[in-house]
């Protein structure tokens, strides 16, 4: 199998329970099923083109995960705003798209605890919560507050931080060097240190979330590996978490890479 085009990153479906995300390659439109790829060789070779994935521009470097410098200092998902919520400036009249601030800032957010590599307290839109789970690599979580905006949700993230890291350690992630940790419990800790006027919007389902994936064997040691250094990798598939691919020899950061132009080759295993 061979296919080529701009790498657009991974997205997934989440099943639930004890069943593994199943994984997708996005290139060139196509969606490549990684789980049936698993113990497969796979090799990623880079053309030597970079495209923005929002103009679809030529550029020599990207930012932000696949943006020309233009679109970066443009667009509000790219605003500082976005890794910085409670400094959101929607209400001075200064977005850079208001339209963009009504559907995506000014509506109900979660706050959040997840195990990632330990506990580490995180944001997210209301209905969007699984996808920012597994896009970080949680394998447990459970939200502890519902804001009303993304600002609010911001300041109190921001807050929280001093407690609790804000932060995943992405090579602890990808071992799977997870703490053993009682979410309730510590959403009860975490509880004690909200500010007087958070308090209302506590938010006391006992239910968190279980996640699963598709990973065939663990790395001892983490090697990251990337386009920039090497214009051929990969190596037979042992797994894929958050948003990288787990090779034998090395991960790969899909969404640092979007935008390059690439060749992908999948041999089935023997």
């Amino acid at each position: 199998m061979e296919l080529r085009g701009m790498l657009q990153g991974l997205t997934h479906e989440y099943h639930g329970g004890d069943k593994p995300v199943d994984y997708y390659l996005n290139i060139g439109g196509y969606r490549l099923p990684l789980n049936e790829w698993l113990g497969s060789e796979l090799t990623i070779s880079f053309l030597g083109e970079k495209n923005c994935i929002a103009c679809g521009r030529k550029t020599n470097k990207t930012f932000n995960s696949g943006y020309c410098y233009p679109c970066f200092t443009k667009l509000p998902e790219n605003d500082l705003c976005i890794v910085k919520p409670h400094e959101c400036h929607f209400d001075l009249g200064t977005c850079r798209d208001e339209s963009f601030g009504e559907k995506y800032c000014m509506i109900p957010h979660f706050v959040y605890l997840a195990v990632s590599s330990d506990i580490k307290v995180g944001l997210t839109r209301k209905h969007n919560e699984l996808r920012r789970w597994v896009d970080q690599g949680a394998i447990r979580a459970i939200p502890i507050a519902e804001l009303p905006t993304r600002r609010m949700a911001g300041e109190l993230e921001f807050h929280l931080s001093q407690f609790l890291p804000d932060k995943t350690n992405w090579r602890k992630m990808l071992k799977g060097d997870v703490k053993e940790i009682d979410l309730l419990a510590m959403r009860d800790e975490v509880y004690g240190h909200f500010p007087e006027q958070f308090k209302a919007f506590q938010y006391r389902e006992d239910e968190w979330v279980d996640i699963a994936y598709p990973i065939l064997e663990s790395l001892d040691k983490i090697n990251s590996k990337t386009l920039d250094k090497e214009e051929q990798l990969g190596g037979r598939l042992i797994g894929v978490k958050a948003q990288y691919l787990i090779f034998e020899n090395g991960v790969f950061q899909t969404r640092k890479h979007a935008g390059y132009q690439v060749e992908i080759k999948a041999k089935p295993s023997a």
